[in-house]
Parts: structure tokens; sequence; C-alpha cells
């Protein structure tokens, strides 16, 4: 467990902002996104893999590009962006590879050895860029022996021929979606006069805006803005020290829900009011895209919808982070058992349902479990998921389900249906060797065969 966790704090303005310093910030981030979309489209490609490890080839193309100049744009802006284009198509091509090397693992065709050199493809960055693009394999000395001997042992015309359609399959374009913000150097801004000082396009010009605290920070910093309101939000990461607490050692099993937030083993409730906030948001939804959709011509912008929708977003995940708070605070946890929740299935027939499923936040509140028990001590572990509310968890027999109660016939056991849930988690995590969150397919391998 590391001695520190990174942590997101969040600044905001005091009063409206006025209207003519706002422009002069949107201006920014309208040239921001528009650096980052060149690099998308420029370096987005398979040919364009090799320059974005570490990308100071792209630094240099894109500075003899003269976008900056034609921009007006600052330095400590221009290069921000063209490096936070890099890190997430970086991330994309993480992703692109995970997805691939998975599907080459449940591959029942593709022999051993062949399922070897394409995860050897898909490790060593030069050698994945050489396969996709055609080109001969130059490696280092040592590299290009391994690869030689896995090579001698397969048919690689045929391997690289699958692996570009796998990966074909799964590259996107990216591009900037919304105009939502930019990231800010230590260098364009200074703190003072009870706000902060913001360097813009003009030359020595920096606007001030003033906000709610007197806290100072010294980092790479993200300004958010929101020009409906006249606002800003300010996110400065900063790494805060774990809390290491004697008295938070206590094993407790959850089981997330739709209506209610968190159930545990003992059946304390966390969230109770979550489905009801929840639905606020998803029947919002549902009729502000009906409402849309029946004036679409008379309809052009959709400010107000993304201003609505943000406000009730931050209102639920307030709520989750409120209860979550108080779920630490009551609960004292040492080591935590999720299930392994299955992803998100295709939509049914009734569309509210449709709705309220797609909206679950079960992604966010996972990922503040995460992060809360990373700032806490606590162990997060994920445990086989399949029949977990169906299995009895006193004599592991199938039970039957009914208005969220949960039956045994055969030991006569009788609890909420989340509860029974819960139980299993924590009875499943404790009773066998677990992983930490993030290793699921290991854990989803090696337990499936002990559940059954």
């Amino acid at each position: 467990m590391p001695d520190t966790v990174c942590k997101i704090i969040r600044q905001y303005n005091k009063g409206r902002i006025p209207e003519e310093d706002m422009q002069k910030l949107l201006r920014i981030a309208r040239d921001y996104a528009d650096v980052k979309d060149h690099v998308y489209q420029r370096y987005g490609g398979i040919r364009s893999i090799s320059k974005l490890y570490p990308g100071y080839t792209v630094q240099n193309e894109m500075t003899r590009s003269g976008l900056r100049e034609s921009l007006g744009l600052p330095s400590v802006y221009f290069y921000l962006a063209i490096f936070d284009a890099l890190r997430e198509l970086r991330a994309h091509w993480t992703m692109v590879k995970t997805q691939v090397g998975k599907q080459v693992n449940a591959h029942e065709e593709l022999k051993e050895e062949e399922k070897h050199f394409l995860r050897y493809l898909l490790k060593v960055n030069n050698a994945f860029d050489a396969a996709l693009n055609g080109t001969e394999q130059k490696l280092p000395k040592e590299v290009q022996r391994q690869y030689d001997a896995l090579a001698s042992q397969v048919d690689v015309k045929k391997l690289e021929n699958y692996l570009r359609r796998q990966v074909r399959k799964r590259t996107k374009r990216l591009h900037v979606e919304q105009v939502a913000g930019f990231s800010i150097t230590e260098r364009a801004y200074r703190y003072g006069d009870h706000g902060i000082y913001i360097s813009v396009k003009e030359k020595r010009k920096r606007i001030h805006i003033p906000l709610t605290d007197g806290n100072q920070y010294r980092r790479q910093i993200y300004l958010r803005l929101f020009p409906e309101r006249g606002a800003v939000e300010i996110r400065v990461p900063i790494d805060v020290t774990v809390k290491k607490r004697a008295d938070h050692d206590r094993k407790i099993g959850l089981s997330m829900g739709m209506m209610t937030m968190l159930v545990t083993d003992e059946g304390h409730l966390y969230g109770e009011q979550y489905g009801q906030l929840q639905s606020q948001l998803s029947d919002w939804l549902r009729e502000q895209t009906s409402r849309y959709h029946r004036n679409r011509e008379a309809n052009p912008g959709r400010k107000k919808y993304q201003a609505g929708k943000h406000r009730m977003e931050e209102k639920l995940h307030s709520y989750i982070n409120q209860e979550l708070n108080r779920f630490f605070r009551e609960e004292r946890p040492g080591t935590i058992y999720l299930p392994k929740l299955p992803k998100s299935g295709r939509g049914g027939p009734v569309k509210e349902r449709n709705y309220r499923s797609t909206t679950w936040q079960r992604g966010y509140i996972r990922s503040r479990l995460r992060q809360k028990c990373r700032e806490q001590g606590a162990e997060l572990v994920e445990v086989f998921g399949k029949d977990i509310s169906n299995v009895c968890s006193r004599c592991g027999a199938m039970g039957k389900k009914q208005e969220g109660r949960f039956y045994c016939p055969a030991c006569g056991y009788e609890a909420g249906q989340k509860v029974n849930a819960a139980q299993n988690a924590k009875k499943r995590g404790a009773s066998q060797d677990h992983w930490p969150v993030g290793d699921g397919m290991q854990q989803q391998t090696e337990q499936r065969g002990q559940v059954r």
C-alpha cells in the first residue's frame, strides 16, 4: 500500500466572472481543443505509433507546423495541449492492446505458441508497430533474438494479418467532443488578492478570478469552464498521506444496488435515497431527449440540456461521496469484498428501465470507493460474482428471490436479497485466495473453477 495517494482538490470562483474575461478563457479553450484535434488527426493512425513514445518528435513537428503562430496561442498552452493529446492516444492504444490480448487468450483455435507470439508483439512497442505496418522488424539485439526464436515456430504472415484485423476492429479516431476547459502550468498562473491570475492570449496580460477559498498550490492544474453560469472549476491534483488507522481492520462484504447504493453483510444500508435521485436523473434525461427530438428544428443548441444534466449529476455524485464517507466512518473497514458485476447488457423493451440501467452510476461508485480505499488504507477485493445473489450464504444451495427477499428451500434461511449477496461476497473473499482490484481476468478464471 503506498504511503501517499493522488487526490483532486477543487476550487471555485466567487461571484460571476465578467463576460469579457470568460470569452478570453473560452478562446484559449477552443484553441487548446484545436491543437489536440490536430494531433489526433495527424498522429492517431498506425503509422505514427512509434512517434508517440516519448513524444518529442511530435512536439518538434508541431512546432515547425506553424499552428501555434496561426492561433496566437501562448507556448505554455500549446505544448500542454500536445502532450495531453499524446497521453490520450497512448491510453487508447493501451486499451486496444488489452482488448486484443483478451481476444487472443480466448481464441480456442490458436495454438499456444501462436498466442505466445501474438502476446509478444503486443508487449514490445517496436515489434507491434512493425507488424501493423508490414515493415521489417528492427529490434535491439537481445530483443531481436527473442523475436526470431518465437517467429521460427509460427506462420508470421498469418498471425500479423490476424493482429491487423483485430486492431482495425477496435481502433477509432479520437476527437475533442466538447470544449470544456484546458490545463495550466505553474508559469501561466499565480495566486494573489484572494483569487488567481491566469495568463491569456494577449501578451503580458492576466485576468483575475476571485476564489471562495484562500488555498494556494504550485503544480499543473485544470480549469473547467461553465460559460452559461459565468463560473469555473479549478482541479488541483495533490498527494495526500494514506490514513492507516489501527481500528480500521474489519472485513466487510458489500452488495451494490440500483435503489439502495450499498448494503453490508450485516444489513447496514448506505445511500437509501440513491434510487430516488437516480430515478430523477433518468426520468429527466428521458424527457429531455424526447422533447429534443420532437422540436429538433427549433432547438439548435443543447447548452441548457448540458447545464441541467451537469447540475443533476453533481447532486447525485455529492450524495454518493457523502454516503461513502459515512460508510468508512461507521464501518471502519480494513478489507472490502465486492462482487464483480457483468457488463451492461443491451436495452430491453421498457424504455424507462433502459434509461435507469444506462444511467446507473455504478462505474462512478466503484471508482470513488476505490479512491477512498486508497486514502483510508483499506483493501478493495473483487470476488467472483456469478449467482452471488441466487446462492444461499448459509448452506450454498440455490434459493429463490421475491420482492427483494431471498428464501432458501434447503435450509430455510431468509434474508434481504442484497444482504445475502453481501454475505456471499464476504464468504467467497475470505474463504479463498483473492486478488486486488485490477486482476479481474485471473481472479475470474481461478475462482470459476473453485465455485463450480
